[in-house]
């Protein structure tokens, strides 16, 4: 069974996932990353040269083959769980877990972030985290096995969470 971690940016789940695959002895794959590697590219170069659709299709890719796979920990994008089959395929070989965060939160941990292009660019920043939140939460509520809020939590704290929501082995 592999651990899914889904969430908006700036969540933690990156820096969760590679603490909890540390501490259980398995792989932390990111799908952002996986796309990377396969593209030779940037996220805002994909997106730039070929737009999000083609990022997308990409990012569809990785989750399927990272599915097939077992007792990893997949850090995700945070719009992966925008295409069902993703969801589909990713809840088939693992348990999906969705960090949440206040808006405030992810402001913080994520403003100096230039890693990922603008969704609407037409917004501010925090109008942009707020619109993309209030389209996705229901996506990721429906996705999520389970529901970890990471504000004021340590990262030590959320992989306790998380391993005491894990199903026994």
């Amino acid at each position: 069974m592999n651990i899914v971690l889904i969430g908006y940016r700036g969540t933690g789940k990156s820096t969760v996932g590679k603490r909890l695959a540390a501490r259980l002895g398995r792989n932390c794959l990111s799908t952002d990353a996986e796309i990377v590697t396969r593209a030779k590219r940037t996220i805002p170069e994909i997106v730039a040269q070929e737009g999000w659709e083609y990022f997308r299709d990409l990012e569809a890719a990785v989750c399927g083959d990272l599915a097939g796979h077992d007792q990893l920990v997949i850090d995700t994008g945070g719009g992966a769980i925008l295409r069902p089959q993703n969801v589909d395929a990713l809840k088939k070989s693992g348990t999906l877990f969705w960090l949440t965060a206040s808006v405030e939160t992810i402001t913080h941990r994520i403003g100096g972030d230039h890693q990922r292009p603008s969704l609407t660019r037409t917004k501010s920043f925090i109008e942009e985290i707020q619109d993309v939140l209030r389209e996705r939460e229901p996506k990721y509520q429906a996705a999520a096995d389970h529901i970890i809020a990471t504000d004021s939590r340590t990262i030590d704290q959320l992989v306790e969470v998380l391993l005491a929501l894990l199903p026994p082995s």
